[in-house]
């Protein structure tokens, strides 16, 4: 029964979404109906799949980089403790920043094209994998390092052997916390300056007040970030099959 939950879950949305647009008599350039929505879709389906295909690009290449970026400072933070003094701080500060504020910027200094969307993706990606991967060394069970300390291994063989392999599953958190974040970088740096991709189709169409058409583009941005969830998911489960769920706690536990 597991496999009707989310079509379940998908029919009470639009039955509330239509239910909103009817009784609330909000006219469709406020709040369109799934059904004008998706007559939508059907009517600009060709404009949507070559918009979405960019935004798809630039949310994969973002995640690869950003994971990349944040793999590499988890282990400079994990591994070198006066770079950690250093580098901890301006990782908070990158945060602490708006993502609006620093979009400008990257479009200012890598252009209108794909490299300002893929870097503020990586930017937005990178903060919960470090975070998590970072979390996971540092909480290696403490057995296993004195039990490799003893047998002589290098900190190397420690780290490939014992920490990394620890580490995975906050590892596997955070890249899952990546996957639902990534559409933000994407979308927000083709609303600062594009000439493709979901985020600038959204700007045209509300710029000619078609709404449904904004709609659209929010409904297959929504359907494009599920899959890059559930497929990273389902190839995290086969990577880390040890990682199981937790049991359900009975009654009287």
């Amino acid at each position: 029964m597991k496999w009707l939950r989310l079509p379940l879950v998908l029919i009470g949305f639009v039955l509330l979404w239509e239910a909103i647009a009817a009784l609330g008599n909000l006219p469709p350039y406020i709040l369109p109906g799934p059904l004008r929505v998706v007559l939508a879709i059907g009517a600009h389906w060709e404009r949507l799949v070559g918009h979405a295909s960019v935004t798809m690009l630039e949310m994969a290449l973002g995640l690869l980089l950003g994971t990349a970026f944040g793999a590499a400072c988890a282990l400079t933070l994990a591994y070198f403790r006066p770079a950690r003094l250093w580098l901890l701080p301006v990782l908070v500060a990158s945060q602490a920043v708006p993502v609006f504020a620093l979009a400008p910027i990257l479009v200012l200094w890598f252009g209108y094209g794909i490299a300002s969307k893929v870097a503020m993706a990586a930017l937005i990606i990178f903060f919960p994998v470090a975070t998590a991967f970072f979390d996971g060394l540092r909480r290696t069970e403490a057995g296993w390092l004195d039990l490799a300390h003893t047998m002589g291994a290098r900190r190397w063989r420690v780290l490939w052997h014992v920490r990394a392999p620890a580490a995975l599953p906050a590892l596997a958190s955070g890249l899952r916390v990546a996957a639902a974040v990534a559409p933000i970088g994407a979308v927000v740096g083709e609303w600062v300056g594009s000439s493709a991709g979901l985020g600038y189709f959204m700007l045209q169409a509300n710029g000619r007040m078609q709404i449904d058409l904004m709609f659209a583009a929010l409904l297959v941005l929504a359907i494009i970030g599920l899959a890059l969830y559930f497929a990273l998911d389902a190839g995290l489960r086969r990577a880390l099959p040890w990682v199981a769920d937790s049991a359900p706690v009975k009654q009287g536990d």
